[in-house]
């Protein structure tokens, strides 16, 4: 982490541009698993192994559909309109991506729907909390409103980077931003933006993932470490 400790502030081409390269990378499995499995319906010699291949392309196809549909809400604008996003189609997304994920995923928002800011601070929370147990376990999502919105993670060798908490209080890492660093640093600039901030904190019940978006910021963020 860079000495300052002030959130950095990325150029909005640079901001731009890094997340393009994190939807980039998250969809280059299941588009490569189509070319994989399209090169074998191509060859002759390989008929035995076209029933797999064509299950291959409904998965991966389904797989980049999922992603796409995510990343369109966590990254961009979901949709033109403006509003809420019902926290029943955020579940879908969700689902969508990580219904064949190692960890299991335990529900808990009591909110009916989220203003799309917050409904993207969801999101990227859970990818958060995805990545920090690669190995499988529990990803418990809460959000009874927009003001605290909570993802916690829970499994054998559950891990948070420093790089990945850095970039959510808005620091640079000595490197600088890159495909991967960028999401969390997006996730905290929404929650800044709202007046609020982003943190994530290892516990030693795992990690969790707290961003709190209204005004009484600092009292709530204390009592929620209570």
């Amino acid at each position: 982490m860079k000495p300052s400790s002030a959130p950095v502030e990325l150029s909005a081409v640079d901001l731009a541009a890094l997340l393009c390269a994190r939807v980039c990378h998250d969809l280059v499995s299941p588009v490569s698993a189509l070319g994989t499995a399209l090169d074998v319906l191509d060859d002759d010699s390989a008929n035995d192994m076209h029933d797999e291949a064509m299950q291959l392309i409904r998965g991966s196809a389904k797989q980049a559909s999922a992603k796409l549909e995510f990343a369109r809400l966590a990254f961009g604008a979901g949709t033109s309109a403006p509003g809420q996003v019902a926290t029943t189609e955020l579940k879908r997304l969700i689902d969508g991506v990580f219904d064949t994920a190692k960890a299991q995923i335990v529900w808990r928002v009591s909110a009916a729907s989220l203003s799309k800011p917050a409904a993207r601070i969801l999101l990227n929370l859970v990818l958060l909390g995805f990545e920090s147990v690669p190995r499988g376990g529990k990803i418990t999502i809460e959000a009874n409103s927009a003001a605290r919105i909570r993802v916690h993670a829970q499994g054998d060798r559950a891990r948070l980077l420093p790089i990945t908490a850095d970039a959510l209080e808005g620091m640079e890492p000595d490197t600088g931003f890159d495909g991967r660093s960028i999401q969390p640093y997006y996730t905290g600039l929404i929650a800044r933006d709202l007046g609020g901030r982003a943190e994530a904190v290892s516990n030693g019940q795992g990690i969790e993932f707290v961003a709190l978006t209204t005004a009484d910021t600092e009292n709530q963020w204390q009592a929620s470490a209570s």
